[in-house]
């Protein structure tokens, strides 16, 4: 799709409220089965081509870092991710192929020795994405969801497993990409329940955009993002997790639109 038609499609969808629905052409879901997963890594294979994958990504993503196709002109507090010294959720908004990057490079520096920035992933984008993007989601420390429910149940080992031993794992609350959309949309309440469920935090990320005078391909700016760090949002054990989880929602969309309105200096029209 072009640009012009992703950027139609989401006008469209927002006006419709359809905010967590796909906007481009994603290759069709294929069922993940339960032995096509190594969510642990268990397998030395695993760790071999996680070895590599992570490799390239980062040779690839700092190639566009020095062509000037992707942009980090600011973090802003890093001091709240620090505080958080054991397993989190983070949440991003999800805006591009690259915010997994800029947010992995702005703490990568912060992970303990031998810790890594684990991702969830759709289904589709790990078993049916071709190409150097494709080997990326299937390696670089992804977690990908499931149709399956025996692989959902790995999957959910896995994300327990992760956090009690202190590992950080990114998801996006938002569900789809939006290409360079700026707004925070409304968030589903899914991530927030890993957090509930296992007792640790969720640390809010929200990356804002301006206009860089280089185009892309399609004539279109270039975007320098400034990545604003908030304050995590810890579970109440006087909740249950169900309730916790929606308050825990509730407050990163929050910060989420104070961080928007700051910024951008005009009130969110959109959201819950």
């Amino acid at each position: 799709m072009s640009r012009q038609a992703v950027l139609d499609k989401i006008k469209e969808y927002e006006m419709l409220k359809k905010f967590d629905v796909d906007v481009e052409d994603d290759p069709p879901t294929i069922e993940l089965l339960p032995d096509k997963v190594d969510y642990l890594a268990e397998k030395f294979s695993t760790r071999v081509f996680t070895k590599i994958a992570n490799r390239k990504a980062v040779q690839f993503y700092e190639g566009e870092i020095k062509r000037g196709n992707m942009v980090i002109k600011d973090i802003v507090g890093l001091e709240n991710f620090r505080s958080v010294k054991g397993g989190a959720m983070i949440t991003c908004n999800h805006f591009s192929v690259y915010d997994n990057y800029a947010v992995y490079r702005a703490i990568r520096d912060e992970l303990p020795k031998g810790h890594y920035l684990y991702k969830v992933i759709r289904e589709g984008n790990y078993t049916n994405f071709k190409g150097l993007y494709g080997f990326f989601f299937r390696h670089c420390n992804t977690l990908p969801l499931s149709s399956n429910t025996q692989t959902m149940k790995k999957f959910l080992h896995a994300v327990k497993t992760l956090l009690t031993r202190g590992e950080k794992i990114l998801i996006y609350p938002e569900q789809a990409m939006w290409w360079n959309y700026k707004k925070p949309r409304p968030l589903k309440v899914g991530a927030f329940n890993f957090a509930a469920k296992n007792s640790v935090p969720v640390i809010p990320v929200f990356i804002t955009m301006e206009d860089t005078e280089k185009l892309d391909a399609e004539g279109y700016n270039i975007q320098a993002y400034t990545l604003w760090f908030l304050p995590p949002i810890y579970p109440d054990e006087n909740l249950s997790y169900k309730e916790n989880a929606e308050n825990m929602r509730i407050k990163n969309y929050k910060a989420w639109k104070e961080t928007y309105e700051k910024v951008y200096g005009i009130p969110l029209d959109i959201g819950e």
